[in-house]
């Protein structure tokens, strides 16, 4: 944001901070000095108010995710802004690229963006997030891996850091698809490390089926003894301990990141390169068979 925001202001802001190095726009040496700036403040005004967030918590999952709900929403904001800067400037760069050619009759080699060509490019994208945004963000968010706070935020975070040095680099990327890497990373990470504590789990459910097994043949012996009443506590006991055995035997099987859905996102992004490239070629077919 330095680097770009304050590019066209920036002769104002050395001339009255003379301490700040004469350049006709800020390097980016001085945007990471400001970023450390800025970092420090945050540092300093938001410890206190951690600090007294943390008293009471239980040091559970849950209490710990409740910190991170503030931080969460920046780190939103952080990928709305990428995405602005990367996939709507994909979208309004042809446009931009066409009223340039016909206001100067030429092809530049740098092409303005007036404003309005911006407000189109914010607009779209706004219409088509209410319109067709929720189903989007359902598959997002639910339908990949379970997410908290503390998941999403590292998402965000990386999404968003990958998105602007794209940028920077004038590549351009897609948002979406980045931050469903992101998602990828953290459900896989999740199975990786639960896989560590495969061995302990298997080991409770030897024993599990242990105790099962004990309760099966004292209830055949309490069968001949013809003690009805014991063996109604037994067949209750043993219809817990039954389904405490499937339970430790489906938390085996779990994996944190449905495949199914694995498979659709990877052949979508097979897909629609190829499809929008056709697709775009039949439309230019057709308009210049017409003779526009």
């Amino acid at each position: 944001m330095t680097v770009k925001g304050l590019k066209k202001i920036w002769p104002l802001i050395v001339e009255t901070l003379s301490f700040l190095p004469q350049t006709k726009k800020p390097s980016f040496l001085i945007a990471l000095m400001f970023g450390a700036i800025g970092a420090g403040l945050t540092y300093v005004l938001v410890k206190p108010k951690i600090a007294k967030k943390v008293i009471g918590l239980d040091g559970s999952r849950a209490s710990i995710n409740l910190l991170f709900t503030i931080p969460l929403i920046f780190a939103a904001a952080m990928l709305s802004f990428a995405h602005g800067a990367n996939d709507v400037a994909n979208a309004v760069g042809p446009l931009a690229a066409v009223y340039d050619a016909l206001t100067s009759l030429e092809v530049s080699e740098k092409a303005s963006i007036p404003l309005w060509v911006m407000v189109v490019g914010g607009v779209g994208i706004s219409i088509g997030l209410a319109l067709f945004g929720p189903r989007l963000i359902k598959t997002v968010g639910t339908e990949i891996t379970e997410l908290d706070q503390m998941r999403a935020f590292s998402i965000m975070m990386a999404a968003s850091i990958t998105v602007v040095i794209a940028s920077q680099l004038g590549l351009p990327v897609s948002s979406t698809h980045i931050a469903v890497g992101a998602i990828f990373g953290v459900g896989f990470l999740r199975e990786w490390l639960d896989s560590k504590q495969l061995g302990e789990r298997q080991v409770k459910l030897n024993a599990e089926i242990e105790k099962q097994n004990t309760l099966k043949v004292e209830l055949n012996k309490m069968a001949k003894h013809g003690d009805y009443k014991k063996q109604v506590e037994l067949m209750e006991a043993l219809k817990s301990q039954k389904k405490k055995v499937k339970n430790i035997k489906r938390t085996l099987r779990e994996t944190y990141v449905k495949r199914g859905m694995v498979k659709k996102i990877v052949a979508a992004w097979v897909i629609t390169v190829p499809a929008a490239a056709i697709l775009s070629a039949i439309i230019f077919f057709i308009l210049k068979g017409v003779g526009v």
